[in-house]
């Protein structure tokens, strides 16, 4: 995986970009990160694939899901990506509440109770969204054996998962001065 070619493409597609901004959690930061700009993208989004199927293959998991909006786009590539490397990985989505119509569901796509996955999304803040959507699995009898972000902002999220007992990985995390690396 090659994170240079990612970060220059970052600044280049404006998926990072600095100033003053107010995330989800209320909290202010001086960048702000738009992962949808580079699992969007062509070239960011088979390099973030092949680096999650190498992930799932050492752990011989086939489900990857994650909250909506953000992850969606991730997951489609990664099914995608993983049907061309002979590793089919199944793809679905958590939504933050369940329909109200047809099938009343929460979790969307192709998941299977009692299965263990993998949950993802661009960017790991507090870390509420990725708890909540391992929580909302578990109730399905699954296991969830790895979390995953392209982004950990190192905001404490990270540390919560890690301290709930899952494994937890991203691609790039915030240095001490502020500074992706």
């Amino acid at each position: 995986m090659d994170k240079d070619i990612l970060l220059k493409k970052a600044l280049e597609l404006k998926a990072l970009e600095y100033g003053d901004f107010t995330l989800t959690s209320g909290k202010k930061s001086n960048f702000y990160f738009d992962g949808r700009r580079l699992t969007l993208n062509p070239e960011c989004s088979i390099i973030i694939s092949n680096w999650v199927i190498n992930a799932a293959k050492k752990l011989k998991l086939k489900f990857i899901g994650g909250p909506v909006v953000a992850a969606v786009p991730l997951i489609g590539s990664i099914v995608y990506a993983s049907s061309l490397l002979n590793y089919p990985i199944n793809g679905f989505f958590i939504r933050s509440s369940k329909k109200e119509h047809g099938l009343q569901k929460q979790i969307e796509g192709n998941f299977k109770p009692n299965s263990d996955v993998i949950i993802i999304d661009d960017t790991i803040s507090t870390g509420g969204s990725l708890i909540e959507s391992i929580k909302i699995v578990q109730q399905q009898n699954s296991k969830v054996k790895l979390v995953l972000s392209i982004l950990d902002r190192k905001m404490g999220g990270s540390d919560k998962i890690k301290q709930l007992g899952y494994k937890f990985n991203s691609i790039f995390s915030i240095n001490d001065k502020g500074e992706i690396e």
